[in-house]
């Protein structure tokens, strides 16, 4: 017999009001890979899951399976990068590490090494000072993790080589090296 909730930790990617008071978030999950979630009522001046699923902010999570949309029920907060929040500059490369992963990856295609990274560079951005190297090491793990360029070989050009994969632009590109100069 099929499970009809499961339990799973993740980093909210980006997020979409739906409704009046719903949302559907997009979230990493470690064990599920990219997932769509709905959260219900989460807009709502009295709802306590509110303020933990911002973007970017790494939560413990349950959900429900729904007939197209699983359902969020539950959400607690493990990390929500308080200390990158603090900066105009850091907030600006989140959300294009948070783009970035929601065009690289499918739908539920789990990888833990991935969200690993994704966690690892999230948390260098609380202390980091170079965000323009940051962010280039960012996108060459990226690219040799997901099978996009060899292990060891010097990539040149890290956005170029993205936007070949993903067949279209990222639009926090321009923002981010605006910023990062």
């Amino acid at each position: 017999m099929k499970a009809r909730s499961y339990t799973s930790e993740g980093i909210v990617l980006a997020r979409k009001n739906y409704g009046e008071a719903d949302r559907i978030l997009s979230v990493y999950s470690k064990d599920y890979g990219r997932i769509a979630l709905m959260a219900k009522g989460i807009r709502r001046p009295k709802s306590k899951k509110r303020g933990h699923i911002e973007v970017f902010n790494q939560v413990r999570f349950q959900t429900v399976i729904g007939r197209g949309i699983d359902l969020m029920t539950e959400a607690e907060v493990i990390d929500d990068f308080k200390e990158v929040r603090k900066s105009l500059k850091k907030i600006s490369l989140s959300y294009y590490f948070s783009e970035v992963i929601g065009r690289i990856t499918h739908e539920q295609e789990s990888n833990p090494e991935l969200y690993n990274l994704i966690l690892k560079y999230l948390n260098d951005l609380k202390t980091a000072v170079e965000l323009k190297k940051l962010r280039e090491d960012f996108l060459n793990e990226l690219l040799i993790l997901m099978g996009y360029w060899p292990h060891g070989k010097k990539l040149e050009n890290a956005d170029e080589k993205l936007e070949e994969v993903i067949e279209r632009q990222i639009n926090s590109v321009r923002v981010g090296k605006i910023m990062l100069k």
